[in-house]
């Protein structure tokens, strides 16, 4: 899975592809660190965590330009997303990989499905960088984000 769409917002974890263009010994991949910080050659470490893949392409391109490399050409891709998290009333509670097109019922469904405790009717999310929780209708077709926790909770008798 790739994608180097301006919506998604690098954050800890995510894992990318830099290549730049004639400059075998600058491309790589990189992980976003604990610092949210990428360590490149040469100009070591650049904040990432919270930068489109664009944005950190234009930052890439000034660092490099500095005194480094004459017009820099490059391309950055995230090929692997931090996970997201299933918590509560699911068969295997847990981490899991994150996947372009992930639904709310789709997350719950690869957690193992429902316990019969479960209230099948209202989860909660916690967007990734977010404290609040909100509480949607498992009906709605929402789309889990990389970091994203869901949590499903007990049903009341």
């Amino acid at each position: 899975m790739s994608r180097t769409t301006d919506e998604y917002r690098l954050g800890l974890g995510d894992k990318l592809r830099v290549s730049v263009f004639n400059e075998e010994n600058l491309s790589g991949e990189f992980q976003v660190s604990g610092a949210g910080t990428i360590n490149m050659p040469l100009v070591g470490d650049v904040e990432a965590v919270g930068l489109t893949a664009a944005e950190l392409k234009t930052r890439l391109t000034e660092r490099y330009s500095d005194g480094f490399v004459i017009d820099p050409q490059i391309i950055v891709e995230v090929y692997d997303f931090r996970p997201y998290f299933v918590l509560g009333e699911v068969a295997k509670p847990g981490r899991y990989p994150a996947e372009e097109g992930m639904t709310l019922l789709g997350a719950v469904a690869t957690a193992g499905g429902f316990t019969y405790r479960a209230d099948k009717d209202t989860l909660f999310i916690r967007r990734a960088g977010s404290n609040r929780e909100y509480s949607v209708n498992a009906a709605r077709n929402i789309n889990i984000l990389p970091g994203d926790i869901v949590r499903v909770g007990e049903r009341y008798f």
